[in-house]
This record gives C-alpha cells, structure tokens and sequence, in this order.
C-alpha cells in the first residue's frame, strides 16, 4: 500500500470515530424525548432507508448471499447494532460516566487480541504500544487527571452490561473483518444495520415509543436524525472500509479518537470547560495513534512481529 493511500485510509478511521463522539452529543438531546432502544431503533431504521438504495445504486455486482452469509450479517446486526446499543444506553443510564467510558475505552485491546486469536493478524510492538499511549490519554481524560477515581470503583451487576458492551462490539468488529473478504463496506454496513434495525424493533415496541410522539421536539429528530446520515452510515461505511484495509487490529485504534471528539463537541456545544487533563489526554491519544500506526522505515525491519495464538 502506497503511503498517500495509507494517510487517506487514516484520515478516514479518524473522521468516522469522530463522528461517533458527537453521537454522546446527539444522545443527550434525543434521550430528552424519547427511550433509549426506541432512539436506537429509529437511528438504525433511518440509516437503513438511506443505505439499501445507496447499496443496490453503487454496488453493481453484489457476490451471491449464502446461507452462511446471511448468518454473519444477522450476527453482525445482534452483536454491533442491537446488543452494543442496549448495552451501552443500559450503562449510560444506570453506571457512573466514567466507568462506562473505561470499559468502552478498553475495547481497541480485546479487538486487538481477538485479532490475533481468529484472523491471525500480525500484532506488531508498535501496535502495541500506541495502543497502550492511547488508552493512558483516554483514562486521562475521563478521570479529568484524578486516577484515584479508578481505586474506589466496586463491582456491580451493571458491570456484566458493560462487559457485554465491550464484547459485542470487538466481535463486530472481528466478525465484519470475515465478512469484508467477501463484500465491500457498503454491502456489509447495509446488511448490518438491515438486521439490527430488526432485532432492536421488539425492545423499541416495549417502551411504547408512540405515547412520547406528542412531547417530542425537532431538536430530538434531528439529533437522531445526525446519527442516523453521519454517525451510522458515514461512520459505519469508513470504519469497515478501514478493517477492510489495514485490518481489525490496527484500525480499532482509531476507537480512542472518539473520547477526544465527544469532550471537544461537548466544550463547543454544551459548554463544557476543557481543562489541561483533557488536552494532556489528548495529545496521548494522538501520539499512540501516530506510533500504533506508524511503520517503522529501515532497511532492515527491527520491528518484532509477534502473532497472538
């Protein structure tokens, strides 16, 4: 791969996980109208409007869907769409901010791991340690520099909700890398979002979405709205192109960007102050980035190539 292709590629990982930071922005509003698996329906169900006829416009020689490919896109659908999403406005809802933003802030490691574990792919030290830079900015920035927050957390059952947000998602990400050997992004996020918009539908009836129709305001329709073009189909399609690309490993470090956005959307939107913890974090983040990603240029690669499994 060329390295203006490469930088292309990156630059693209980086805009996608930047949107989902101001999904944290667009949930506070939508959250104000209406419950959370019927916000997460109508974002899905939104995005999968516009994906279909994008997919059957673009993608003109769509390879012949298994039954085996049916079944990976209905797990990608039940794992990233729908139990990633419950999960995680479950967190929102009842775990403290900070302890949810560690666990998610975790996920680029066991994505990382899992990627070692089933698609064999190359772990290098280089990944390793931007992935680890990466994490130190994001427990930085969510402890606002106060580590000590971390010590006095205890184990409660919502801890088993965030651990399956976590877990859903690394699958997401390692089984959409299968997938993308076959279809292109467009066709995979399609599908995706197709199933997940359906098994979120029987959780969204639940909530009674239609007694909240009569109090909801435009500025909660348009946050969903947001994260239904933007967050989802822009955010989902350069992700997988991504993994695609350069693989799940590498790619799932671009996870720790999408703190960064959310707290800098939230100073330029909610108002909220950006203190020295946070930029501290945030040049973190970046620099692991930058050395996660970056290939070390001698002659002679020293880089030690260490495959998981």
């Amino acid at each position: 791969m060329d390295r203006k292709k490469q930088w292309m590629i990156y630059g693209m990982l980086t805009l996608a996980t930047s949107t989902w930071g101001s999904a944290f922005i667009a949930g506070k509003i939508a959250i104000e109208s209406f419950e959370p698996a019927t916000i997460s329906f109508l974002r899905f169900f939104g995005a999968a409007i516009l994906l279909f006829p994008i997919m059957w416009l673009v993608e003109k020689n769509i390879p012949r869907i298994t039954k085996r490919d049916w079944f990976l896109f209905a797990l990608l659908g039940i794992t990233g769409i729908a139990i990633y999403n419950i999960c995680f406005f479950l967190a929102s809802k009842h775990a403290p901010v900070i302890k949810s933003s560690l666990f998610i802030g975790a996920n680029p490691m066991l994505i990382m791991l899992l990627s070692g574990l089933i698609l064999k792919e190359t772990i290098t030290k280089r990944n390793v340690i931007g992935l680890l830079l990466a994490f130190a900015g994001v427990v930085t920035i969510v402890t606002e520099g106060d580590l000590s927050v971390i010590i006095s957390f205890q184990f409660e059952p919502i801890d088993f909700i965030l651990l399956g947000a976590v877990i859903t998602w690394a699958l997401y990400s390692v089984i959409g890398r299968i997938v993308l050997r076959k279809f292109s992004s467009i066709v995979s996020t399609t599908y995706a979002v197709g199933f997940g918009s359906l098994f979120l539908l029987p959780f969204s009836i639940l909530e009674k979405p239609w007694e909240s129709l009569a109090t909801s305001t435009w500025s909660s329709w348009l946050a969903i709205a947001h994260m239904s073009v933007f967050v989802t189909v822009l955010g989902f399609i350069l992700y997988y192109y991504g993994i695609q690309q350069i693989g799940a490993a590498k790619a799932s470090i671009f996870i720790n960007v999408m703190p960064v956005s959310a707290v800098i959307m939230a100073t330029v939107f909610l108002g909220e102050t950006l203190t020295i913890a946070t930029m501290i974090g945030a040049v973190f983040v970046i620099s692991g980035v930058y050395v996660g990603t970056s290939v070390k240029r001698t002659k002679r690669s020293t880089t030690v190539h260490a495959k998981i499994g």
